[in-house]
């Protein structure tokens, strides 16, 4: 038996593509090597454009616990330099402050929910491909074929080794993070701001890097938990070596600030996160795609997760690939339609590349870094600048290649129809939608009326992007012609799934 499409990696981007490929109609099968979901908390949200996406397959909704849609960040920072978006006209970040182990568990449930296989302590070990087909190597000796396999087993990933994938990119040892929820002195908290008075150091406001020449210091009372997350990062290449200690915090952050913080372990069971990474990567697969095998998140791109990139990335990868992969296999699309992956994601990839090795050279230490610094808060007095800046942290300012209308290629807005159906309403089963404000007939119309909108009529892909739009007052020959050629291009019609 050929099964339609393996995963191997049963984290986030993984999990993702499992819910995608099931809306669609394919029944993926993950592979994880980890016998259980790990209780190690890899990050603490979702940063940007992911945050809407979520909201548009009904699962923003099942992280936060109520119905209300999500609202833009009144701030965030930019290489450790605070963003003020509160006034900010179309504030295009969103924030949602929840564990990445939740982010999984969620995930896990909707793809078994759709009806997705997940194997657990099943490690892929190798691959082989065929014309028609891969075989997927798995531990224990056994063998799985499949018409497709995608890595998304991070940045050390077999699928991209196997598959002999070059991951260039360049390797650092020169900073050591330290990471620890721990128990703060309540003496310390400063009600008003969130954060902390530390004596011998001053104000530290929630969330923010607190730079000096000798390192970083972040205090986080995230609101997931009942203890803050304290985080220090410095240059110093020396390093005891072993698993982090609260003694070696308390010495980081003395180092860092110039001040004590009495530090004390969380009481309690957790899990709660006592970790120290030394270096980092900044790596781009040489391609995305080779025959039958495919790459999505850290199996494709690793580099600095300031600012909190990485999800937001790899999130979005899996749902760009989702209903091509889908169609595909369906028989609805040729195999360049997954040609179009790597071509609209990778130049997504290399600006957050490009913007976290911006926001790690903002950080660094030196005099010429702090009068750098100086020059920046100058610029950000500009809300044009801080506007950028946001839809470059958010992700929103890409656009996919397309031809005709300005809508095409971008993020479809974030519409309230009639009768106050949101698009987010309307996306939930991933399907394409052709939205029609005339209230005249462009041969597929779904939804009628509307306000503010931006166009006489849209078709919008299933990954939440426009394919096609239109000034026109009502349908003639030249729109129906241009709409007819966007939904073979992206092979947008029917297909079985969306007939079932």
């Amino acid at each position: 038996m050929v099964t339609d499409v393996v995963i191997s990696g049963a984290g986030p981007n993984g999990l993702m593509l499992a819910c995608e490929l099931a809306l669609a109609g394919v029944r993926p099968l993950v592979l994880e090597r980890l016998p259980a979901r790990t209780r190690e908390n890899r990050a603490n949200g979702l940063v940007g454009q992911v945050v809407r996406m979520l909201d548009r397959r009904g699962l923003h909704e099942r992280l936060t616990g109520n119905q209300d849609p999500p609202t833009p960040a009144p701030g965030f920072m930019f290489g450790g330099m605070p963003l003020d978006l509160s006034a900010l006209p179309g504030n295009p970040l969103y924030l949602l402050p929840v564990p990445q182990t939740r982010i999984e568990q969620m995930l896990e449930e909707r793809a078994i929910e759709l009806g997705a296989e997940i194997r657990r302590g099943c490690e892929l070990t190798g691959l082989v491909q065929h014309d028609d087909r891969v075989v997927a190597e798995v531990s224990g000796g056994s063998a799985i074929e499949a018409r497709y396999l995608v890595g998304a087993d991070g940045g050390h990933s077999v699928t991209r080794k196997r598959a002999g994938i070059a991951f260039p990119g360049v390797s650092s040892d020169d900073t050591v993070v330290r990471s620890a929820h721990a128990v703060v002195p309540g003496s310390l908290a400063d009600p008003a701001t969130g954060g902390l008075n530390l004596p011998g150091y001053g104000p530290i406001p929630p969330f923010l890097y607190q730079r000096t020449e000798r390192g970083l210091f972040v205090y986080a009372p995230l609101p997931a938990g009942p203890y803050p997350l304290i985080t220090t990062l410095e240059w110093d290449k020396t390093d005891a070596g072993g698993p982090l200690t609260f003694a070696e915090l308390r010495a980081s952050v003395r180092r860092v600030l110039g001040a004590d913080l009495d530090l004390r372990p969380p009481e309690g069971e957790g899990p709660y996160l006592l970790r120290k990474l030394i270096g980092g990567n900044t790596r781009l697969a040489e391609r995305f795609r080779d025959r039958r095998v495919l790459l999505v998140g850290d199996a494709a791109h690793v580099h600095s997760a300031i600012g909190g990139p990485g999800l937001n990335l790899g999130l979005q990868d899996a749902v760009n690939l989702g209903w091509k992969l889908a169609a595909v296999l369906q028989g609805r699309a040729g195999e360049d339609l997954l040609d179009t992956y790597e071509a609209e994601r990778r130049p997504v990839a290399e600006r957050v590349i490009m913007s976290a090795s911006a926001q790690a050279a903002l950080i660094a230490p030196g005099a010429e870094v702090t009068g750098l610094r100086a020059l920046f808060a100058e610029l950000l007095d500009d809300p044009g600048t801080v506007h950028r800046l946001a839809r470059l942290m958010a992700g929103d300012d890409i656009r996919y290649a397309g031809d005709g209308h300005p809508l095409v290629g971008t993020w479809a807005p974030d519409l309230v129809l009639h009768d106050e159906v949101r698009l987010a309403d309307l996306t939930r089963s991933a399907r394409p939608l052709l939205i029609d404000f005339t209230g005249g007939d462009w041969g597929r119309p779904q939804v009628k009326g509307g306000s503010a909108v931006p166009c006489t009529a849209l078709l919008v892909r299933p990954d939440g992007y426009v394919a096609w739009a239109t000034d026109a007052p009502e349908p003639d020959a030249a729109s129906r012609a241009s709409l007819e050629a966007a939904i073979a291009r992206w092979s947008l019609a029917p297909g079985p799934a969306a007939a079932a």
